[in-house]
């Protein structure tokens, strides 16, 4: 008999790949629920709070962090409806009817809402850089091609309607800015400001144009020139801290709330499916307990309970024993024990009369056979006719075996030629 051929994996080996694909498995289930975008989130030409380039806003977020308190980045537009200071920073040419009802809906929650517009066309460093300035570029980093003035927020309904236009320091004066309590240089000569806007102004540059405006019923502002919030304006410390002054006017309004980053205007909005609400609370709780459960149930399932049940090699044909095993245990579950005795015992005597050399396997003819070849019988009752009896009348399994072994005794005591005791 060969033996048995090694295994194509180790335990480890096997172990290793389970534990591999289930953990590929979770991480590609968590993205898909979270919503996250991996690739695209810091890349070149977009101003959202989580970009890094001079017109992202990567560091607003890091700087309100610093300040203790605590940032949301929505992905979803229902996370727009919670209670904090939301902050949004939508493109050059977003949804302005959809901005509008964010407006809205916001005011009416009586929720404060800071709303940056956009300056600068930005794109990546380009290919025929110098590789050497090139190498100074890190990733996110991009290349500001130009401010513009927009069109769009003079389509915003009452009161948010707004003339944005674009304005440029003379050569030598200092482009400046003042508001709140503080003042500083602005970063290029190129301003953004809001033309004879009806809302209160917040911050002016140096010619009074107004560069952030407030309806103080609706708890909105808008900030017409970004550089003094974006990456490129907090480079300055005077600009750090108006806008450290800024959201602490409009978050000091929302009590404990967090600070809400909107990202779904730029396109990074995650819709809602079950894995998206299997990681959040209160489901995150019952998920984890599935995943614990799996791991223990896999566990389990890796180890073996024992030795292994089935011997080196069968004794007989597989077949046979496979018959047999299966109805044995077809028997055994039904319980049916009674229905062994009667074919056992025409078993035993048809083995007998062959033995004996018998035309037909008849108890009596059994019974003077086997008196004839032993003339000093122990006795009636160990003849073959009793012990068939006493086999048909048992009932308990321990009754068949007893009965069924006396038979098989008296078989082999035929067979061996000298008379049973």
């Amino acid at each position: 008999m060969s033996a048995d051929p090694p295994p194509a994996f180790s335990r480890a080996g096997a172990l290793a790949l389970v534990a591999g694909g289930a953990a590929l498995f979770l991480l590609m289930a968590w993205l898909i629920g979270s919503g996250s975008s991996v690739v695209n989130e810091g890349r070149a030409g977009e101003g959202h709070a989580a970009a890094r380039g001079l017109n992202g806003y990567a560091g607003l977020v890091r700087l309100v962090e610093a300040q203790g308190r605590k940032v949301m980045r929505a992905r979803s537009e229902a996370a727009l409806d919670n209670y904090g200071l939301l902050v949004l920073t939508p493109p050059s040419f977003p949804d302005s009817t959809r901005l509008a009802r964010v407006l809205a809906q916001r005011a009416a929650a009586r929720q404060p809402t800071l709303v940056i517009l956009p300056k600068w066309a930005a794109a990546p460093p380009p290919p025929d850089l110098p590789p050497a300035a090139r190498a100074k570029f890190k990733r996110g980093w991009v290349v500001l091609e130009g401010a513009r003035a927009l069109t769009w927020p003079a389509d915003l309904p009452a009161p948010f309607t707004l003339t944005h236009a674009r304005a440029e320091v003379p050569l030598g004066e200092a482009p400046r800015w003042e508001g709140l309590g503080l003042a500083g240089r602005l970063p290029t000569r190129e301003v953004l400001h809001f033309d004879k806007p009806s809302a209160k102004v917040l911050i002016r540059d140096g010619a009074g144009r107004a560069l952030a405006v407030e309806w103080p019923g609706e708890r909105v502002v808008f900030v017409a020139d970004p550089d003094l919030l974006n990456n490129y304006g907090l480079a300055d410390r005077a600009r750090a801290a108006l806008a450290v002054a800024l959201v602490e006017r409009l978050a000091a309004g929302a009590g404990n709330g967090p600070v809400i980053f909107d990202l779904t205007f730029n396109g990074f909005g995650g819709e809602e499916n079950l894995l998206t609400l299997a990681l959040r609370p209160p489901f995150l709780a019952a998920t984890l307990c599935l995943l614990l459960a799996l791991v223990l149930v896999g566990w389990r399932a890796f180890l073996r309970f024992g030795p292994p049940a089935a011997p080196a090699g069968p004794p007989i044909a597989f077949g046979k024993q496979q018959l047999i095993a299966n109805s044995a245990g077809l028997i055994l579950r039904a319980r049916r024990f009674g229905l062994l005795a009667a074919p056992y015992g025409a078993l035993v005597a048809r083995r007998l009369a062959e033995r004996l050399g018998l035309a037909r396997a008849e108890p009596a003819m059994i019974d003077a056979a086997l008196a004839r070849r032993w003339a000093a019988r122990a006795g009636a009752g160990d003849a073959f006719t009793t012990r068939a009896a006493r086999l048909a009348a048992a009932r308990r399994p321990a009754e068949i075996l007893a009965a069924a072994q006396a038979l098989d005794q008296l078989v082999t005591q035929c067979e061996q030629g000298h008379p049973h005791p």
